[in-house]
């Protein structure tokens, strides 16, 4: 780049919005990548802490990974919206909450977050950097329970905002995925750029990867569907708009 195109970046904004534009997409990789740590990472601890108890092991995985979320949301909120999610990135698209370019932006940071998330979990417990898991999650079941669990996080998500409680959204989310690890027979990915992270990791969290595209297929369509029940649902986006 040379000083006088600077200087033209200077004038008409362009070199702060791209700079602002990778502040932002940087939060979401690191966001995204903390949240596949916690996922994969006390999955890992449970199996060691309770070998014989795979209720157990659910309990703390699904423990570690609400209150990671509590944190990472505010942690990262102010910044980015913290998405750390493709399906809230595109809905929030086709809401026109964001552009095409950041959108583009946002889902190519989450997914490459997650997968080095993915990465640095195993490292953490001595596992292969990169270990692909055998684990099978193949079912009309399961994949009717992604769809469940991503029209619900979206509804909270919107819900929450679109009702003026914007601030109560850490801990909306975190409840429901809480809640849905163990209402839902696929444990809630709910998230793409998650889904793709954990066939890393042969671990407790792990999904082969020949289980992933239906089960991001099921993602898009809970996505889909949210996205007309947020529009009938909630048609005004605040309670001052509807009083």
């Amino acid at each position: 780049m040379t000083a006088d195109d600077l200087a033209r970046d200077v004038e008409t904004g362009t070199g702060s919005e791209g700079l602002d534009l990778l502040r932002r997409s940087v939060a979401e990789a690191l966001g995204t990548g903390l949240l596949v740590m916690a996922v994969i990472g006390s999955g890992i601890m449970a199996t060691q802490l309770s070998p014989d108890d795979v209720g157990l092991q659910l309990l703390e995985n699904a423990f570690a990974t609400a209150g990671a979320l509590v944190g990472l949301i505010l942690m990262f909120g102010a910044v980015s919206g913290a998405h750390f999610n493709p399906v809230v990135t595109l809905v929030d698209r086709a809401f026109g909450s964001v552009s095409t370019r950041d959108s583009i932006a946002y889902v190519a940071a989450q997914i490459v977050g997650g997968c080095l998330g993915a990465m640095v979990a195993n490292v953490m417990f001595e596992l292969p950097i990169v270990e692909l898991s055998t684990k099978d999650r193949s079912s009309p079941a399961l994949w009717l329970s992604e769809v469940v669990a991503t029209i619900g996080l979206l509804l909270v998500i919107h819900g929450s905002v679109r009702t003026g409680r914007a601030a109560v959204v850490p801990f909306a989310v975190a409840a429901w995925i809480g809640g849905a690890y163990w209402f839902t027979s696929s444990t809630s990915l709910a998230n793409p750029a998650v889904t793709i992270a954990r066939s890393l990791s042969d671990s407790f969290a792990g999904i082969a990867p020949a289980s992933v595209p239906m089960f991001i297929v099921a993602q898009l369509v809970g996505a889909v569907l949210a996205f007309v029940l947020i529009r009938f649902l909630y048609p005004s986006t605040t309670v001052e708009e509807r009083s």
